[in-house]
């Protein structure tokens, strides 16, 4: 039975066998309680902003206003955290969801388990979900349309001290904090604080938004992921 602790969560899908099916996956996990259900868009921003959700699982392609203008919609007027699901299809949504704020995404096809670890994960703030799958989506995406060009005269990355900035890298790289501990020979309690440190200085959500941030201003290029 949830309880107060539990982990609110908001499934917007246009299909009811969709929206059910994730219900029963984590109606029975005693600490995610699933307190509503949306068939668009806008059902989804108004619920959002009427249950606050602390997690919302979100479709792409739905009817009056889709997946990705929600999540603007969401993490612009709300606190919770997006979740979009979708498939390896669909990547050019998946990026522009990504920059519209959400904080992960899932594949359709995942197990039970992978739900409600997802969920789990996004809720507690760890928003960089399947890191080598979503760097692989990131660099698809970036290769076809182009990377930007480095903008050396970006006041946001030029904010940032040379630690920082590394750890950027390795951010978007996939890395966990513990992988980008090993790598630059730190504490992993020193990578949390740098990330920390990188995401209010440029004025980010999450982890994920840095990894988009990453690629857009050129800091990180699919190439130099090879």
């Amino acid at each position: 039975m949830p309880t107060q602790n539990s982990i609110r969560v908001l499934i917007a899908d246009d299909h009811t066998l969709v929206r059910d099916g994730l219900a029963m996956m984590l109606a029975e996990q005693p600490d995610l309680d699933v307190v509503g259900e949306a068939a668009d868009g806008a059902e989804a921003i108004s619920a959002a902003r009427e249950l606050q959700p602390h997690v919302v699982l979100m479709d792409v392609r739905m009817p009056k206003v889709d997946g990705i203008a929600a999540t603007a919609g969401i993490c612009r007027d709300t606190t919770a955290k997006v979740l979009v699901l979708t498939t390896f299809d669909l990547d050019e949504y998946v990026y522009d969801a990504l920059r519209a704020g959400a904080s992960g995404f899932l594949l359709k096809d995942m197990r039970r388990a992978e739900l409600v670890e997802a969920v789990r994960v996004i809720s507690a703030g760890e928003s960089l979900l399947a890191p080598t799958v979503t760097r692989r989506l990131i660099c698809d995406v970036v290769a076809r349309s182009g990377p930007a060009a480095p903008q050396a005269d970006d006041r946001r990355l030029a904010a940032l001290t040379a630690r920082e900035l590394e750890t950027l890298r390795q951010v978007a790289r996939g890395l966990s904090n513990a992988e980008i501990a090993a790598e630059l020979f730190v504490t992993e309690h020193t990578v949390k604080t740098h990330v920390s440190s990188v995401l209010a200085k440029l004025g980010l959500r999450d982890r994920v938004q840095a990894v988009v941030l990453a690629y857009e201003s050129g800091l990180v290029t699919p190439r130099s992921q090879e």
